[in-house]
């Protein structure tokens, strides 16, 4: 069975209870039992892992490089700091997709660049929890 990481940075294990009006109501537990149902769908494995530090995710991306074949990533704020987590990215063979929950082109400037972006091979912002369902979805057709 193909297996794919969804990694999610920073501050994404309060999701449901940080800013629910820019981020929603569901917890990275229900977003995690969607992404696991819908992978049984298409044939896919899915793991989930988060961390607030940024060592420990370049950890789970070198991993990676050996128990998946695909990488889901919310790099949080790494998103727009972090040349070490675009480093590792770079070192993966699998596709790579970034997601953003909020659109973060409407938001403040510091965040409308994303060196994740530099590598992913989609990006998925403003759709909500509903992108890392979306980035599943081209997942599959990338791998099919």
């Amino acid at each position: 069975m193909t297996t794919i990481l969804i990694l999610n940075g920073p501050n994404l294990n309060l999701l449901g209870h940080r800013q629910p009006e820019i981020y929603g109501r569901e917890t990275l537990d229900d977003v995690a039992a969607a992404c696991r149902a819908l992978g049984e769908t298409l044939g896919l494995t899915v793991e989930h892992a988060q961390s607030n530090h940024e060592g420990e995710i370049v950890e789970m991306i070198h991993r990676a490089r050996s128990e998946a074949q695909g990488i889901v990533i919310n790099p949080g704020a790494y998103s727009h700091t972090s040349i070490a987590i675009l480093d590792a990215l770079n070192a993966f063979d699998g596709p790579v997709i970034e997601v953003h929950i909020s659109n973060i082109h409407k938001r403040e400037s510091f965040r409308h660049h994303s060196y994740v972006s530099l590598r992913a091979d989609g990006v998925i912002a403003g759709l909500g929890t509903e992108g890392y369902q979306a980035a599943l979805r081209r997942m599959a057709t990338l791998l099919a």
